[in-house]
C-alpha cells in the first residue's frame, strides 16, 4: 500500500507538460516572454499566444505588425490576423482597419460568430460593435516612408525586412517589406494554440491579403500532432497550404525540423526561380515540445522561451 501514493503522483506528474512558446523573428522574445506570463502559471495556450502576439501589435517601432505597420500604396493601414486553439476553433480578420489589435478581434469572431473570417468593413463594423475604440493607424514614422516610396513607386520583396527594419539608419526610399509574427505554444495541460498578426506587405495594392489570416495557410494547429506558422511572401505560402502541410508531415513521423524543410522545398518545385529571390520560412511545434524551422533564404531567426530560457533566439537552417 505504501507505493501506491507515489504511483498516483507519478501518474499526475506525466500529465502535466513543460510550457515552451515559440515565435518568428528575433522581435518574437518581447512577445514570448508576454505569452510566458500566462504559461509560467499553467494558464491556457489560446490565452498566452493572443497576449503575446499583442505585445508585437503594440511596438510602434515595428513597422511589419499592428498599428506601427506600413500601409499600402494607396496610405491605408490593413491588417490580417488570425487565431486558433486546440479544439480546432478558429478566427481570423483580414483587411482590417482603425483597429490597433486584430488578434483580439479574430479571437472574438471565433468565439462569438458563427464565421472563421471577416474582412473589411464587416470586420471593423464588428470590432466597434464589440468596443473596440477606432483609430488612426499610420503614424507619423510610417507616414514618411510611404511618402518617400510614392516617389519612386516602385516595389519589390525584401528578404528578411523584418530585421532589417529595425536598424538605426534607415535609407529614404527603401521598399521595405513586411513581416508578420506567428506565434505557438503549448500549454501545461498539453494544448496547443496559436496566433498569427501582420500589417502586410509595405505598399501593397489596395486589398492584398497574404498568408497571415488564412487558417491551413499561415497558421495551423492539429492538437493531436502540432502546430505550425509561417513567415515571409505569403502568395507562396497560400499556393502550398504550408502550415497545414507541416502539420500534416508530422503527422506522418516528420520532426518538426524536416517537415519546414520539406514545405519549403515543396516552394521550390513550383517556382524554382522565384524561390531564390524570396523568403519564406516555417517554424513548427510538436505535442511533445520539440520545435524547428527551415527557410528558402539565410537570415531567418525565431525566439524560443520556456522555464529554462525566456529570450533564446535562434538562426532558422535555410536552402538556398
Amino acid at each position: 500500500m505504501a507505493a501506491l501514493p507515489e504511483l498516483i503522483a507519478c501518474q499526475s506528474n506525466s500529465k502535466m507538460q513543460n510550457p515552451i512558446v515559440i515565435s518568428t523573428w528575433d522581435f518574437g522574445v518581447a512577445a514570448n516572454q508576454g505569452a510566458w506570463e500566462v504559461l509560467k502559471t499553467n494558464g491556457r495556450a489560446l490565452d498566452a499566444v493572443e497576449k503575446g502576439v499583442r505585445v508585437a501589435e503594440a511596438d510602434l517601432s515595428n513597422p511589419t505588425v499592428g498599428k506601427g505597420g506600413y500601409p499600402d500604396r494607396d496610405g491605408h493601414v490593413t491588417l490580417d490576423a488570425c487565431i486558433m486553439d486546440e479544439l480546432g476553433n478558429c478566427g481570423s480578420v483580414a483587411g482590417l482597419e482603425h483597429i490597433a489589435h486584430p488578434i483580439s478581434v479574430a479571437r472574438l469572431v471565433m468565439e462569438k460568430t458563427p464565421h472563421v473570417m471577416l474582412v473589411g468593413e464587416g470586420a471593423l463594423q464588428f470590432a466597434l460593435e464589440q468596443g473596440f475604440e477606432k483609430e488612426n493607424l499610420l503614424i507619423p514614422s510610417s507616414e514618411k516612408a510611404w511618402q518617400e516610396w510614392l516617389k519612386e513607386k516602385e516595389y519589390k520583396p525584401i528578404m528578411n525586412i523584418e530585421n532589417k527594419s529595425f536598424n538605426t539608419e534607415r535609407l529614404p526610399g527603401n521598399q521595405y517589406n513586411h513581416d508578420t509574427i506567428g506565434m505557438l505554444a503549448l500549454d501545461a495541460n498539453g494544448n496547443l494554440s496559436g496566433a498569427c498578426t501582420t500589417s502586410g506587405m509595405a505598399f501593397k495594392m489596395r486589398g492584398r491579403v497574404g498568408d497571415s489570416p488564412i487558417i491551413g495557410a499561415g497558421l495551423y494547429i492539429d492538437n493531436e500532432v502540432g502546430g505550425a506558422t509561417s513567415t515571409g511572401v505569403g502568395e507562396e505560402v497560400i499556393r502550398t497550404v504550408g502550415s497545414f502541410l507541416v502539420v500534416e508531415l508530422m503527422r506522418q513521423g516528420y520532426s518538426p525540423e524536416d517537415a519546414c524543410r520539406e514545405a519549403v522545398e515543396r516552394i521550390i518545385k513550383k517556382k524554382p526561380e522565384t524561390a531564390k529571390e524570396i523568403q519564406v520560412g516555417f517554424l513548427a511545434l510538436n505535442k511533445k515540445g520539440e520545435y524547428g524551422s527551415y527557410a528558402l533564404q539565410s537570415g531567418f531567426t525565431y525566439a524560443v522561451c520556456d522555464s529554462q530560457k525566456q529570450d533564446l533566439v535562434i538562426k532558422g537552417k535555410h536552402i538556398f
